[in-house]
């Protein structure tokens, strides 16, 4: 559900991407900083995230980090339209290690849906647990927040929303 733009695409000073599991970044300035030798004359996006501290460099034409564009508000609205007819399947894993190994490959998916059926699995894991009078897991509760922060981000650029506005929003456009 998240499009990328086809490459190479140079983002321009004020757009807003999806810089790898950062998040939603706005592009400061395209810049030549006076790095190493090997460096000299690369340029390089000035990324402040949106909802974290601190500025990021990243190279232009880096292939290490997935960098994309922020979905629309079209896009968004379509993915939350879908959430009554996603089927969560809780993920159960023979080891804590290939847990966390699928829950990397979803999140590093940086794909809007994968994310959304990752928070509803782990949601539903959440609700299996309390019914045993358990506690989810950390590995559960770490993804959770790492789908939720970057899901959230991006839904709330799309559509232009505060972060804190994006879980009311999307209850009750469901409930609808």
């Amino acid at each position: 559900m998240c499009f990328w733009k086809e490459a190479p695409y140079m983002f321009q000073p004020g757009e807003l991407l999806v810089y790898g599991t950062t998040g939603v970044c706005r592009v400061e300035e395209i810049t030549t900083p006076d790095l190493t030798r090997s460096d000299r004359g690369r340029q390089y996006y000035l990324l402040k995230p949106l909802y974290q501290d601190g500025v990021i460099y990243a190279p232009v034409d880096s292939e290490k980090v997935p960098v994309r564009p922020v979905i629309s508000r079209e896009e968004a609205e379509s993915l939350i339209d879908l959430i009554p007819s996603i089927r969560a399947e809780v993920c159960h894993a023979p080891t804590l290690q290939a847990l966390t190994q699928h829950y990397q490959s979803v999140v590093r998916s940086h794909d809007c849906k994968n994310l959304l059926e990752l928070m509803m699995s782990i949601y539903l894991k959440q609700r299996q647990a309390e019914s045993q009078k358990r506690r989810l897991g950390m590995v559960d509760e770490r993804y959770m927040k790492q789908a939720e922060r970057l899901l959230y981000g991006e839904l709330s650029a799309a559509l232009g929303i505060p972060l804190e506005e994006v879980q009311p929003y999307i209850a009750r456009r469901v409930e609808h």
